[in-house]
């Protein structure tokens, strides 16, 4: 990887965060997904980490080796010119040192951003301390800066997601946590969920700093979004749900009608696919 080019394409992923319009992430899974996304005319790319596990035959959860997930990485940077950002799980690792270790070789692969959660991989519906993460942000910062490339940290907040606490108290427990993050040093916050507008709207006043939303709504659409303040808009595997529930009903056509019809409908024509990689 080219660093100066790498580092061109951090600061870029960085500046996306704050110009307009939203900045919109269809997440991808391999390479062919990514350059579909790229051609489409997106300016930047996201990982998927239930979809790269799934590619693989594994399921989400940090089910994947670390050495499995940089190799995916690595294919999918090798084939697009726009930045790309990773979702890394919480990290791979058991303490900072070894979440560290495992960032350094992510953005050795030539990725300029990273999504990375604040819940526990081996407890069921737990956050970690909010002390420990904040350290781990402080720690990719200066991670950052030794390695020469100022990736982008987009830090998860799950409270809504595993539904921590009584409802009535994860509002403000996510804000807290969203806004000692960036404190910390994260570029983003993205408290994932399928949230309400009026939560996203209340989200948008109370956290000072560019926020991350689930897409996907039929209720709340890019416009609405960007109306209401969010700067970051991803799928997460949404995208890959809809691929892979095509294949299923061309799959049953096949199998009960003998037919093509599925088959044929928004197929790349062969010129198209002999381009992706051309």
């Amino acid at each position: 990887m080219n660093y100066q080019k790498q580092q061109e394409r951090a600061t870029q992923f960085r500046q996306l965060h704050h110009d307009a319009p939203l900045l919109v992430l269809p997440n991808v899974w391999d390479a062919a997904s990514a350059r579909i996304i790229e051609q489409a005319g997106f300016p930047a790319i996201a990982t998927t980490s239930s979809g790269v596990a799934t590619a693989l035959g594994y399921s989400d959860g940090q089910h994947i080796s670390r050495d499995m997930l940089i190799e995916a990485l690595a294919r999918i940077t090798r084939v697009v010119d726009c930045p790309v950002t990773a979702d890394i799980e919480a990290g791979y690792g058991n303490s900072i040192d070894e979440v560290l270790q495992t960032v350094k070789a992510v953005i050795e692969t030539g990725v300029v951003g990273i999504n990375i959660e604040d819940s526990l991989k081996h407890q069921e519906n737990t956050l970690v301390d909010i002390a420990y993460q904040v350290e781990l942000i402080q720690a990719l910062r200066e991670l950052a800066k030794s390695l020469g490339v100022p990736f982008v940290v987009n830090a998860r907040v799950d409270v809504f997601l595993l539904a921590i606490g009584e409802p009535e108290s994860r509002f403000e427990h996510a804000v807290q946590r969203a806004n000692a993050y960036l404190q910390a040093g994260a570029d983003c916050v993205y408290p994932i969920g399928f949230l309400e507008r009026s939560t996203i709207a209340d989200l948008v006043r109370a956290i000072d700093g560019p926020i991350n939303i689930l897409g996907s709504s039929p209720d709340l659409p890019l416009p609405v979004l960007a109306q209401l303040g969010v700067a970051r808009v991803s799928l997460a595997g949404r995208l890959m749900l809809s691929i892979l529930g095509h294949m299923r009903t061309i799959a049953r056509e096949l199998l009960e009608h003998g037919t093509y019809e599925s088959l044929h409908a928004e197929a790349l024509s062969g010129t198209e696919f002999k381009a992706l990689f051309s």
